[in-house]
This record gives C-alpha cells, structure tokens and sequence, in this order.
C-alpha cells in the first residue's frame, strides 16, 4: 500500500486531533502541489482535480508509518467507506503530486459532490 499522503486542508491545522495523530504516525516528505482547484466548503476545503487546467493545489506530502492503520482512522474523518453516508463527501484516490524531488504517488482525499455553487479559494492555499 502507499505510504505517502498528500495534505491540503484542515489536518493541517496545528490543534486538530485527527492533524496530531497523523503528524505522530508520520515524516514530513515534501511540499507539493497538484493541478485542481481548492473550494471553501464552509469549516473546511475540498480539492478538486483538474489536470488539464491551470491552477493548483498546495499541501504537504507526509511518509505516513502504517498505512493501513492511519489511513483507516483518516477515512472515518474525511467520512470516506462504505460505512459512512453515502455518496462519501470525500473519497480517497492515488493521485501523482509535484515536489522539488519530482513527481510522486500520493493518497490525496478528494471532494464527491457538486461543487459548482461553491468558491474557489484562488491561492490554492487552505488558511484557517
């Protein structure tokens, strides 16, 4: 399984327990970015992928320690499963980021639903 995550929105915040836990069970590998554009949902982001336009995501790429365990208990936050309501707001997909060490395949949680009465954030930055 890969082991790299890809981190744009609120589990970037410094007193966000899901963001500890995750900052805990990981390495710091890179900034990166990915072609999409960011949405401002309300308490939270939600990235869109877009690969043939212009703009861009930024987040950090974390080397999680085990997959398996720390992505299981971040899809019961980002709501993704086939336990969760349906369809998921979010769904985890392997996606390849730009980093200053080339490109790399990363876990990014991605937006499920219609977006087009939402507003782009155009810095392509979440700030809380």
């Amino acid at each position: 399984m890969n082991n790299k995550l890809f981190v744009y929105g609120t589990l970037l915040d410094e007193d966000n327990k899901y963001g500890i836990y995750l900052r805990d069970n990981s390495t710091f590998f890179s900034s990166g970015k990915l072609k999409g554009i960011l949405y401002d949902i309300g308490e939270y982001p939600g990235a869109v992928l877009c690969p043939q336009g212009n703009e861009f995501i930024y987040g950090i790429i974390l080397e999680i320690d085990d997959p398996a365990a720390v992505l299981a208990l971040i899809d019961m936050y980002e709501g993704f499963g086939e336990d969760q309501p349906q369809p998921n707001e979010f769904i985890r997909s392997l996606t390849d980021a730009e980093t200053d060490r080339g490109r790399v395949d990363c876990w990014i949680y991605l937006y499920n639903l219609p977006f087009n009465d939402l507003i782009p954030i155009e810095s392509g930055k979440y700030i809380k």
